[in-house]
């Protein structure tokens, strides 16, 4: 889009670029998020919602969970939230931009304080970012699922959901690893991964094993553009 369409979303425009890098975000307590050092920052907030799937594809691959995830209106991916607008906390914040993308019922399911996972500081964005996440039944979670359609935002900011594959297959390569090579809004990808840590879905060891084998599979590929 053009400068001269761009319009009054460009004050914000930086907040969710996709060509900044994780490592450009410092993990951060809650409380020092919350401190005066951080008050003239701009505070985001975005949650995960996860639900224990003890399903198995084709009885080689467990789900371990499904995670709602979703397509932005800027052709990346990322959780349901958003920018904290003036007069929210974190929380207030988490809850509206969860009824506003995905239509989350408050009085079935809502976020609190003790709903957080990490915190982050972007010092070049001016950012602090607050990862929530909720465990729910998986029934709730498909219930949440179709509730996603009657959202005030979907279908303009929000352009569909999807579930991660949480598996590795047997190229070493199709399922996470190929997911992990998507764009992600802001540091997505590391507070999903973070949020597996965090759930006990998977361990630290077997994140870096997927990270390691996209990696791979990236290298060999641009190796191979190289010599064509």
């Amino acid at each position: 889009m053009s400068g001269a369409y761009w319009g009054q979303l460009a004050p914000f425009e930086k907040y969710g670029r996709m060509v900044d890098r994780t490592e450009d975000f410092m993990v951060i307590s809650y409380e020092e998020a919350m401190s005066e050092t951080h008050t003239s920052h701009k505070h985001a907030s975005h949650t995960m919602i996860l639900a224990r799937d003890p399903r198995v594809l084709w009885d080689l691959y467990p789900a371990r969970a499904a995670i709602l995830m979703q397509m932005r209106f800027d052709g990346v991916i990322g959780f349901p939230g958003g920018l904290v607008d003036p007069g929210e906390d974190p929380v207030e914040a988490a809850n509206r931009e969860m009824v506003e993308e995905i239509g989350l019922d408050l009085k079935k399911h809502s976020i609190t304080k003790e709903n957080h996972i990490v915190s982050y500081f972007n010092a070049k964005k001016d950012l602090v970012l607050h990862f929530f996440g909720l465990e729910v039944t998986l029934k709730e979670f498909c219930a949440i699922e179709l509730q996603n359609l009657q959202a005030p935002d979907y279908g303009v900011e929000t352009l569909g959901i999807l579930r991660p594959p949480l598996y590795t297959m047997g190229d070493n390569y199709r399922g996470m690893p190929a997911f992990l090579s998507n764009s992600f809004v802001g540091n997505a990808r590391d507070e999903l991964l973070y949020g597996l840590q965090h759930f006990k879905t998977h361990t630290a060891e077997e994140i870096e094993a997927a990270l390691t084998a996209q990696q791979q599979h990236e290298a060999a590929n641009q190796d191979s553009r190289g010599n064509s």
